[in-house]
């Protein structure tokens, strides 16, 4: 029995770190999508053009004489969507009568290469809701000894449901920048939590002096690194607004929000610097705050690239995942401050 529930207690570790790393490479694709413009690829949720698994060239989606269509399918019609009101066989003429016209935005566009982008993030993103599901049920054989874990677990799953139906209005909306924040806002709530779930999953642990003042820092340097994130997008939103213009034109001029998202970046270095002399001063070296210091440094490194190269590609996505990762390095972290313990780093 007791080899049983190491042998659970190992699964829902492992279960943490795998829905962690989907939901990581979620987020990664989710910036692939807005930097490539895919967002609209797929103008309807959850199916795309009303298929399960999408078209691949523009004519699949031209009225067909004779031909069976189903429930919800999509058509594209006098630069117009139409959705089949039920099943039934065409006729030799269009009959209006069969179809309605999309209400929830005027989006009627087809591009092969955005819808597949588009889909493939979606796939990924229900393999990271399995993956979350998967781990929630394993969390429920430690509920004796650890409660908070399928509470999380549960509260975790709650959240990418939310998530799901979020990019649902992403898309409906057109891909309003608002919702598109959001959308990004619940996705680090996700990390937060499986975070958590991570740091309880911790084998060992020992007593390490406190701070005050570094817990205080810490809070802040997180804090900072939500506002640089929050910020960030906003400059993204501009650049977006920019495309249309030649790469060296998308920041010139540069709004007043670029400046600031580019000095705060030397302030959340300064304050974790300042942390790194606390450390050292009281002898205590913690192996996921030299990650943080390397997350930052190249967060800073990709921020000049893109704004001195012209926004390479892939440079935006990798700029993004960054952020996220350096979020969760500092949330772990933090956790270990404020529990008044030291747990072993993975």
């Amino acid at each position: 029995m007791k080899l049983d529930w190491k042998c659970m207690k190992n699964s829902f570790k492992k279960s943490v770190i795998i829905s962690l790393v989907l939901v990581y490479g979620v987020i990664a694709a989710g910036s692939i999508v807005r930097m490539t413009g895919s967002g609209m690829g797929c103008p309807d949720w959850p199916k795309c053009f009303g298929y399960w698994i999408p078209p691949t060239e523009r004519a699949q989606l031209d009225w067909k004489a004779n031909h069976p269509y189903t429930k919800g399918q999509v058509i594209i019609l006098e630069e117009e969507l139409r959705v089949a009101q039920r099943d039934f066989l065409s006729s030799d003429y269009y009959n209006d009568n069969n179809w309605n016209i999309y209400s929830q935005h005027d989006y009627a566009q087809f591009n092969a290469y955005h819808t597949w982008i588009e889909y493939l993030n979606r796939l990924l993103g229900a393999l990271a809701g399995l993956g979350v599901l998967v781990m929630t049920i394993l969390s429920f054989w430690s509920r004796k000894t650890n409660i908070s874990r399928p509470i999380v677990s549960v509260l975790i799953l709650l959240g990418m449901g939310f998530q799901a139906w979020l990019g649902k209005t992403v898309v409906d909306s057109n891909l309003a920048p608002y919702r598109i924040s959001l959308h990004m806002g619940m996705a680090l709530l996700i990390v937060l939590g499986l975070v958590f779930l991570l740091y309880t999953c911790k084998r060992k642990a020992f007593s390490v002096p406190g701070s005050i003042f570094i817990k205080v820092l810490a809070w802040l340097a997180v804090l900072l690194t939500l506002f640089q994130i929050g910020l960030g997008t906003q400059v993204r939103q501009y650049v977006d607004v920019q495309m249309d213009q030649p790469p060296r034109q998308w920041l010139d001029p540069a709004p007043l929000k670029f400046y600031v998202h580019r000095s705060l970046s030397l302030l959340v270095l300064g304050v974790h610097l300042l942390i790194l002399w606390k450390l050292r001063k009281i002898k205590y070296s913690v192996k996921i705050f030299h990650q943080i210091l390397l997350l930052i440094g190249l967060e800073i490194l990709s921020g000049m690239v893109m704004f001195y190269l012209d926004f390479p590609f892939s440079s935006q996505p990798l700029h993004l995942m960054l952020a996220a990762l350096l979020f969760g390095a500092q949330s772990f972290f933090i956790l270990q401050l404020m529990s008044n313990q030291k747990s072993y780093d993975l």
